[in-house]
């Protein structure tokens, strides 16, 4: 088993208390074991170091390969129109907005699927950014219609078209937010993969980022449909998100990376709308779904 260092401490932390609950209950020897356990841990985990896996992936792109990825996302979301910024698509309960169509939920509402425009919001925010006053009240804040209907009446009003250009000027800050999304997916995806999958996953994913076309399929794909570690974000006990793709995909060259990925999203895709409940109507969503990921290997 491997550990990180946070989980290490932890479980030698939760050792010392049951060796202490089953003798030499004095305070005298709660402090001598205490020392014993304090002395240990930066041994074992310089110990372990070596065993950790190497998770870490820091994404290098340049200012305008982030402002390609973001028209190029914003263009496959919302058909690169300032009025495609917001939407709230029929059969869902929450409104989709940005470049990336990043879920907000309106107020006592959630879903299976994680919500992420507050997090675009306080991204943004701390670059310095201009936001609608009616954003600054702070804290990740619901959003303010509460239907589809109640959405749809409000597309003209003044806070509708302040959303809208506020997304429109921060299309670079929006990809920014999906690149970092993706630099924070691997340590989360080797984490819930099984541990038998872990170095396929790690290699794969590894394959696709040296190659600035691989680069973009990742980002666009694990903002598109997820990390795939939400246990929420499963139908019949299968996920549909980049975990999944990746776990599927057995190859090794650089050349073949985006090909095969876009090959596996496809059958992932297809088996999430298999497993989907009736009600949702999935299928009507499929088509547009393999053009997207079709379009990362240029077909």
């Amino acid at each position: 088993m491997v550990f990180s260092a946070p989980t290490l401490v932890k479980f030698i932390a939760a050792e010392s208390r049951t060796l202490m609950d089953k003798c030499r209950p004095s305070r005298r020897q709660h402090y001598w074991l205490f020392r014993r356990c304090y002395r240990l841990v930066p041994l074992l985990i310089t110990l372990t170091i070596p065993l950790w896996p190497h998770i870490t992936c820091a994404i290098t792109l340049s200012h305008a390969d982030v402002q390609r990825i973001g028209k190029r996302t914003w263009q496959n979301e919302c058909n690169g129109t300032i009025f495609g910024l917001t939407a709230w698509n029929e059969g869902e309960d929450f409104a989709s907005l940005g470049i990336r169509h990043f879920i907000w939920y309106p107020k006592g509402r959630r879903g299976p699927f994680e919500e992420s425009f507050p997090k675009v919001v306080g991204f943004i925010s701390k670059r310095s950014a201009k936001l609608p006053t009616w954003l600054l009240r702070g804290g990740e804040q619901p959003c303010p219609w509460n239907s589809r209907a109640e959405f749809l009446r409000a597309q003209h009003t003044a806070e509708m078209n302040q959303l809208r250009q506020f997304l429109a000027d921060t299309i670079d800050l929006q990809a920014e937010f999906l690149i970092a999304r993706l630099e924070g997916a691997l340590p989360k995806m080797l984490a819930e993969a099984a541990p038998a999958d872990r170095a396929n996953v790690q290699q794969q994913f590894e394959r696709l980022a040296r190659t600035p076309q691989g680069c973009y399929a990742l980002v666009d794909y694990v903002n598109f449909k997820g990390e795939g570690v939400l246990r929420t974000e499963r139908y019949q006990g299968q996920g549909w998100g980049l975990l999944q793709v990746l776990e599927s995909m057995h190859g090794t060259s650089d050349t073949t990376a985006v090909d095969e990925f876009s090959g596996a999203a496809k059958a992932i895709l297809t088996r999430r709308v298999h497993n989907a409940p009736v009600a949702r109507h999935e299928s009507r969503w499929l088509a547009g779904w393999i053009r997207r990921v079709s379009s990362y290997s240029g077909r």
